[in-house]
C-alpha cells in the first residue's frame, strides 16, 4: 500500500525523500531538458512562437512544467521545483546577455529573418526554409493588409514570428491575393491569362513574365509552377499607375 501522506509535513514539503546529492542531478537534468527544448523550438521555427523569442518561449514552457508539478504532486518537494526554476531563470538571464552582446549568438539561438517576398514575387527558398505553404504566405500577407503582390517591395518573416512588410511607393501590376470570387461575390471572374500589355504572372508566386512562357510550356523560373494568371492592378486610394502602362478597366 502507498504510504499515507501526512499533511503539512515540512520535511516532505521542502526536502522530500531524495538524498541531497539529488539536487546536483536536478541541475544537470534541467540544463539538458532546457537545452533540448530550446533546440526543438529552434527547429520548429518562428511561426509557432508568435511574438515571443525562442529563449522566452522555452522559458515559458520550462517554468510552466516546473511550477505546475510542484503545485499538484505531493511527491515533488518544493526545494526541487525551486531549484529547477532558479536554474531556468538564471540560464535564461545568461542567454539574454549573450544575445545582447553577440549578433552571432542571437542568430544561432533566435534565428534570422527570412525574406518571403522580393520585388513583388514570393520567394521559393522561403517556402522551403520555414516549411511554409504558398497559400499560408498569401494568408499572412492578407492579414497585413496586402491585397496584391504588386504593392510589395519586400516582406520578411521575423525570427519572433512577426511579419515585416515594405510597400512600393508606386504599385505595379501583380498577382492578386484576394480569395476566389465565390468568396467575394465579385462579378468579374479572374479567368484571363494575359494582361493587355502581353504579360502574365505565375499563379503561385506572382513572378511577372512575357507571354512566350505559355507558348513554350516552360515552368515558372522562380517556383516551377505552370499555372498563369493575368497580373492585376492594385487599385486603391492613393495608388498611381507606372508610367507607360495602363491599368485594366
Amino acid at each position: 500500500m502507498d504510504q499515507t501522506v501526512v499533511p503539512f509535513d515540512l520535511y516532505r514539503m521542502f526536502v522530500g525523500e531524495q538524498p541531497l546529492l539529488f539536487y546536483a542531478e536536478i541541475l544537470v537534468r534541467t540544463l539538458i531538458i532546457y537545452g533540448y527544448t530550446l533546440l526543438m523550438i529552434r527547429w520548429i521555427g518562428g511561426r509557432g512562437v508568435a511574438q515571443l523569442s525562442m529563449v522566452e518561449f522555452a522559458l515559458v514552457i520550462a517554468l510552466g512544467s516546473a511550477v505546475g508539478d510542484a503545485m499538484f504532486y505531493p511527491e515533488v518537494p518544493l526545494l526541487a521545483a525551486m531549484a529547477v526554476i532558479t536554474v531556468v531563470v538564471v540560464t535564461n538571464k545568461i542567454l539574454d546577455r549573450v544575445i545582447v552582446r553577440s549578433d552571432r549568438a542571437k542568430d544561432l539561438i533566435d534565428g534570422r529573418p527570412i525574406a518571403l517576398v522580393n520585388d513583388g514575387r514570393i520567394l521559393s527558398d522561403a517556402v522551403a526554409h520555414r516549411d511554409l505553404g504558398v497559400a499560408e504566405i498569401k494568408s499572412m500577407l492578407r492579414l497585413a493588409g496586402v491585397s496584391n503582390l504588386g504593392k510589395l517591395h519586400a516582406a520578411y518573416l521575423e525570427a519572433g514570428g512577426g511579419l515585416s512588410v515594405f510597400r512600393r511607393p508606386q504599385p505595379r501590376p501583380g498577382l492578386s491575393l484576394l480569395p476566389p470570387d465565390s468568396l467575394l461575390n465579385a462579378d468579374h471572374p479572374i479567368d484571363k491569362v494575359l494582361a493587355e500589355d502581353g504579360r502574365t504572372c505565375c499563379a503561385l508566386c506572382g513572378t511577372l513574365t512575357g507571354a512566350q512562357i505559355i507558348d513554350t510550356h516552360d515552368p515558372c523560373p522562380n517556383c516551377g509552377g505552370r499555372k498563369w494568371h493575368a497580373p492585376e492592378w492594385p487599385l486603391c486610394a492613393g495608388d498611381q499607375p507606372e508610367q507607360g502602362i495602363k491599368p485594366k478597366e
